[in-house]
């Protein structure tokens, strides 16, 4: 069924048919929107339009027809893949005519990739500057790409695009970003109301300082997969420096300071999500007791840190605790707000004493050492509704059987029952389902009742033996 051309589609027809003549004979809509758009050469290469996704994938390195140009007009992301844009840099001082500005604000585009491109960082400001045209742009992405800086010189002002409020970067080299401030001197304004950016997977050691008190109104930072240590977190989190940040990812770089941390986002006073899963922080090391968390902490994600006991202040508003894929043996805290905690794959033998987690929601403590559960307690949490306890060593002997099973009958408690609970001991037992143990409380009874005269008779035995030895 073909989809006919909305109004905005028939405004780009019409208002580009005498471009579309000139420079979209061979090149696709995309190429046109960004890069003709400047009135550069033609480019080669093609396009192909996922209806489903409403997103348009052109690659330089084929050429297209004409029919998926015009198709990709519906498109509401578009990808530009494999090339290398270095022909393009003499062009980078030209300004799209006004026919092409029209064509541009009525696109529907909302979201545009680049991925495997060389890019010669003097095309950005013009790239920027088109992109600041179609009224539903608010997402820029860059993957795998390379970026050439300009030899010499300021890059020349252009308009930025002011609705873009989210910026990405996955696994990019560019020169490193010290002493770069100069260079994004014409781009201050919009850097300093976006909300949303990423830099995952670049090698990054650290971001200058200047730079980040450019960000004035960033909500969302991601830097996770580089090499941040902890000299440089603190360097990067410099006063005045992201001062609106809510939530920061530190996923995977090389921290190995928990004060260091602590100290770093400590002045941010709206930070609500902090996550440094996959550092590596010692094992035993014992942190100052001086550190002060923002009070608006609410997530802590501390999963894959190596850590075997926590001994130091958490933050005391928090809701939710990551401590997943540690070395952890006990824990024992007191978190009046918590409502997830997350404990699986450690070595715990026993279930944290939950008294003083009254608002727990959620409780992961699969793929421990755990025997049994701790049956009152947990029934005394008011709002747990999901307990997630599998893969653990399981004694199946009596009552420990019949409080699993009764524990696993309220309202779907357990949100892996069956299967991965199964019995470690007794030996009999072992790797029995513990839903088919016989665990009632009248076989409980019948068990002891029916175990209780063989128990006199050896007591009796052993108490005889015992007088004829001493006679």
């Amino acid at each position: 069924m073909t989809t006919q051309p909305s109004v905005g589609q028939k405004r780009i027809l019409e208002a580009g048919a005498g471009v579309r003549l000139d420079i979209m004979g061979r090149t696709q809509a995309f190429i046109s929107f960004l890069l003709l758009g400047l009135k550069l050469p033609k480019a080669e290469g093609n396009c192909e339009f996922f209806e489903s996704d409403k997103l348009c994938i052109c690659s330089l390195l084929e050429e297209s027809e004409m029919q998926n140009d015009i198709e990709c007009l519906q498109a509401t992301t578009y990808e530009l893949r494999s090339g290398n844009l270095e022909k393009y840099s003499i062009f980078s001082e030209r300004t799209p005519s006004p026919v092409v500005i029209d064509i541009l604000e009525a696109l529907q585009v909302s979201k545009l990739i680049f991925t495997d491109l060389v890019v010669p960082e003097v095309l950005l400001p013009g790239a920027l500057e088109i992109a600041s045209y179609p009224p539903l742009l608010s997402e820029i992405e860059f993957v795998n790409c390379t970026f050439l800086r300009r030899a010499s010189g300021r890059y020349p002002r252009r308009q930025a695009p002011q609705r873009v409020t989210s910026l990405r970067f996955h696994n990019v080299t560019a020169e490193s970003l010290a002493d770069r401030h100069s260079d994004l001197s014409g781009l201050t304004r919009w850097l300093g109301t976006l909300e949303n950016l990423a830099l995952t997977e670049s090698q990054v050691t650290s971001i200058p300082c200047k730079i980040g008190q450019v960000f004035a109104g960033l909500h969302f930072l991601d830097v996770s997969g580089n090499h941040f240590r902890d000299e440089s977190i603190r360097s990067s989190f410099c006063q005045g420096a992201f001062p609106e940040l809510q939530e920061l990812k530190l996923h995977h770089n090389q921290l190995t300071s928990y004060d260091a941390v602590c100290e770093t986002v400590g002045p941010l006073k709206r930070l609500t999500h902090l996550d440094l899963s996959q550092n590596d922080f010692p094992p035993g090391f014992s942190p100052s007791s001086g550190c002060t968390w923002p009070q608006s902490l609410r997530v802590l994600n501390l999963s894959h840190t190596g850590l075997e006991h926590v001994e130091w202040s958490l933050p005391p508003n928090m809701e939710t605790l990551d401590l997943s894929a540690n070395s952890i043996f006990t824990l024992d805290f007191s978190l009046s707000a918590l409502k997830e905690l997350y404990l699986s794959n450690n070595r715990l033998q026993a279930v944290p004493s939950v008294e003083n987690l009254p608002q727990l929601e959620i409780l992961s403590v699969d793929w421990n050492r755990i025997s049994h559960l701790p049956h009152q307690s947990l029934l005394q949490l008011k709002h747990l509704r999901v307990l997630k306890a599998g893969h653990n060593l399981y004694n199946c002997s009596c009552p420990y059987t019949w409080e699993l099973q009764d524990l696993a009958s309220k309202q779907s408690l357990l949100a892996d029952w069956p299967h991965d609970y199964t019995c470690q001991s007794p030996p009999p037992y072992q790797d029995t389902l513990v839903k088919d143990m016989p665990s009632s409380t009248l076989q409980c009874n019948q068990a002891s009742v029916s175990h209780g005269p063989m128990v006199i008779l050896l007591s009796s035995l052993h108490l005889v033996l015992c007088l004829f030895l001493i006679g």
